[in-house]
């Protein structure tokens, strides 16, 4: 049995049998929708999931003409989409808790990957759906950006904005919250002074949600779409950057990788990177 719930706890699952697959999706939809570099998916039998509470604080968003996606809408957390016609509960892996046995065997929408990310480990790569599937794509228009400036917005582009110069820090997060909170691997932020960021639409729209037990964490997000969407932190004059949302390369990798002792159990970190177990050292 395995139980998969939402960062504020409302939305809760299992899961009761083994996963068929595990696949890393890279399209630009999963990246915006979730604010990851890449979203990690665990497929089961649509007979083995179950709704344990939450399901009516769930918003749907109809992304494309056949496919609908949901979140909590109390923390923008995204939910498990469940496909009767394919007898499919795809879950996102960053809600799980614990093992659920199984790793992921594939990367699919390689061709839209996050501008700038590199995929470092070996498992096989597609530039959209494998062939074998027999499953079509939904081509996105792309973004248009002035030189020097890299662009982000949410899934349904109610709210976007616009950056300017490379970020000041950037690092992936490996703790419970950000892969609750996100529904992927780890989160990937990026830290901008407040001068660097400047709001193109939707400035005001989005809703938050600060984990009572936390001195900081807060997740904002679109409540059309559910996307994580920039915080703006006024005191420490730096804005926190969903990275999945940018529509151009930032110029800048990540330097560090955080709070991995709290990492996904199906995870690999293959990239290279500092590892701290916690926040790395000052200095």
């Amino acid at each position: 049995m395995t139980t998969g719930t939402c960062l504020c706890g409302t939305v809760r699952y299992e899961i009761d049998g083994p996963f068929s697959s595990m696949v890393n999706c890279h399209c630009s939809m999963c990246r915006k929708e979730h604010g990851a570099q890449f979203v990690t998916f665990a497929v089961a039998p649509i007979g083995t999931f179950r709704w344990l509470s939450g399901e009516d604080n769930i918003t749907t968003y109809q992304s494309s003409e056949h496919g609908t996606r949901g979140f909590c809408n109390t923390c923008g957390s995204a939910t498990p989409t469940l496909m009767p016609e394919m007898d499919m509960a795809v879950v996102p892996a960053g809600n799980l808790e614990g093992d659920p046995g199984v790793r992921p065997q594939m990367h699919i929408f390689v061709g839209s990957r996050a501008p700038g990310y590199v995929i470092t480990d070996d498992l096989p790569q597609y530039e959209e759906y494998p062939p074998e599937w027999g499953m079509s794509s939904i081509a996105r228009p792309p973004v248009e950006a002035a030189e020097g400036v890299t662009p982000g917005s949410c899934l349904c582009g109610g709210i976007a904005w616009e950056l300017t110069g490379a970020p000041a820090l950037m690092m992936n997060c490996h703790c419970s919250r950000c892969r609750r909170g996100r529904g992927a691997a780890h989160a990937t932020n990026a830290f901008y002074k407040l001068d660097q960021f400047r709001w193109v639409r939707g400035e005001g729209a989005d809703e938050s949600f600060k984990v009572p037990d936390a001195q900081f964490f807060t997740q904002h997000f679109c409540p059309t779409c559910g996307s994580p969407t920039p915080r703006v932190m006024e005191k420490f004059n730096r804005v926190l950057i969903p990275v999945g949302e940018l529509d151009s390369d930032p110029g800048a990798q990540p330097s560090a990788n955080i709070f991995v002792a709290n990492k996904a159990p199906w995870f690999e970190i293959t990239d290279g990177i500092p590892q701290f177990e916690g926040m790395p050292p000052r200095g």
